[in-house]
């Protein structure tokens, strides 16, 4: 039977059989593994053969065969080989004056025949290097339609192709440093400490799950001691607490050429003890350092003074300007049930909770917010404290630096601008950008994290 056999319900039989025949006969390249061209030679044809049946089904083929070859080729090579074999398709089939019965199968087969003949690593030469498509001429009346099959397969392949390359490529830039990490976040988005881990993961860009934790109720992090977020979970086995043990526990890792997360993590041993209220407390006496030797050091730091101002300003952000954050959001009843509006809106909250955090939660903030103000010695109209401490930041930067580590965001930027962060949206925020000088420094750290402008 011919491709192009008259009556549209025989085509319609023949395509379908087709497109499981091919799917079948792709089938057996997956378990070829990646270091035998010959069936990614072989599967090339079938995935063209499908192409001229049904483009949908083309994308499954094409998607086993990439899965399977993919990891040796050069992906732009192998997108231009298929640009020029398919435009040598498209070129033969203009040139050829008629059509005849079979045209098309000779020309798939021939394509499989006479397909790649060398193998494509990233380091060498070629591609998809493409043989003469070797078709008898094409005579008869099903030219037109023929013609029109096989520039319509030519199409959904390179669309395919297309796709499946921009994919990979994505996938490539966010593969972490050093073979990657699996890392899952788990946090209370309005967080300021969270906000921080997040601002140093998408900087580096790390890729990372979120898992969102109900504040009330906190069933996603029911199974670890440590009951605060965030936690960071690393390829589902190492467990990281505390925002700053966990950047500086990564940032080790990614400087560092020989020590594993495990290793790391060990340097930053947990500090028991009760405080002024008899409640136990777990600190981490040495979280502001970072664990490399003297090599290392120089490379990240360009003088000691440099490493002792990130770890100066790093602790600042946790131990003061944190602090300056619900005191302003909860200021008065209306800027705390616009600050729990906000909350309800991005944290994960049942209908009930919701209603009940916004309202309740709002009034009961807004009382704590005033005992915290008395506690940190704040002024009574508190926008003060916050202008003061962002305009003491922009001034320890300098006229002469973008940012607190020159030309680049250090820890102690992405640590401020993590607990900035979380007032965007808010009155506390706007009044911020208006008052003080950071406007400049924090649209330069948003566009750094935004871009993963750390990433290399």
């Amino acid at each position: 039977m011919t491709f192009m056999e008259s009556g549209s319900t025989q085509s319609y039989k023949f395509a379908y059989k087709a497109n499981h025949s091919v799917i079948r006969r792709c089938e057996p390249l997956q378990a070829r593994g990646s270091g035998d061209w010959s069936g990614g030679r072989r599967g090339a044809g079938l995935v063209a053969e499908l192409a001229l049946v049904n483009r949908h089904a083309c994308n499954d083929a094409l998607e086993r065969l990439l899965l399977v070859h993919c990891g040796s080729l050069c992906k732009t090579k192998m997108a231009a080989a298929c640009a020029r074999v398919l435009g040598k398709v498209g070129w033969q089939v203009l040139e050829s004056p008629s059509c005849r019965p079979g045209g098309i199968s000779a020309l798939v087969r021939n394509a499989s025949l006479h397909g790649s003949r060398r193998a494509c690593g990233t380091g060498g030469a070629g591609g998809f290097r493409s043989g003469v498509f070797r078709a008898a001429p094409l005579r008869g009346g099903g030219g037109v339609l023929s013609c029109a099959v096989l520039l319509g397969g030519g199409l959904g392949l390179y669309q395919t192709v297309k796709f499946s390359v921009q994919r990979l490529f994505a996938e490539e830039e966010t593969k972490a440093p050093r073979g990657g990490l699996k890392l899952t976040l788990y946090q209370y988005k309005t967080c300021p400490f969270c906000s921080k881990v997040r601002a140093f993961l998408d900087y580096h860009g790390l890729p990372y799950e979120i898992v969102e934790v109900n504040p009330v109720m906190r069933q996603e992090i029911k199974w670890s001691s440590y009951r605060k977020v965030p936690i960071l979970m690393v390829n589902d086995e190492l467990q990281l607490n505390d925002s700053s043990v966990i950047i500086s526990s990564l940032k080790t890792y990614l400087v560092s050429k020989e020590k594993t997360v495990m290793q790391i993590l060990q340097c930053y041993p947990e500090m028991k003890s009760i405080n002024d209220s008899g409640k136990e407390v777990t600190e981490y006496n040495n979280k502001y350092w970072l664990m490399l030797d003297q090599d290392e050091t120089q490379q990240l730091y360009l003088d000691k003074d440099s490493q002792k101002e990130e770890m100066k300003w790093r602790e600042w952000a946790d131990s003061w300007l944190v602090h300056l954050i619900s005191p302003n959001v909860y200021r008065t009843t209306g800027e705390a049930l616009a600050s729990f509006d906000y909350i309800v809106r991005e944290g994960k909250f049942s209908t009930f909770e919701g209603f009940f955090a916004k309202y309740v939660g709002a009034a009961a903030m807004y009382i704590i917010s005033k005992r915290l103000k008395r506690r940190h010695n704040l002024q009574d109209d508190v926008r003060q404290d916050l202008y003061k401490a962002v305009n003491s930041w922009v001034a320890a930067i300098g006229k002469k630096k973008k940012f607190m580590g020159g030309d680049h965001p250090n820890l102690a930027d992405l640590a401020v601008y993590g607990v900035l962060r979380v007032m965007e949206g808010l009155e506390a925020f706007d009044d911020m950008m208006e008052n003080t000088k950071v406007k400049s420094w924090y649209r330069h750290m948003e566009r750094a994290t935004l871009n993963h402008k750390g990433r290399n």
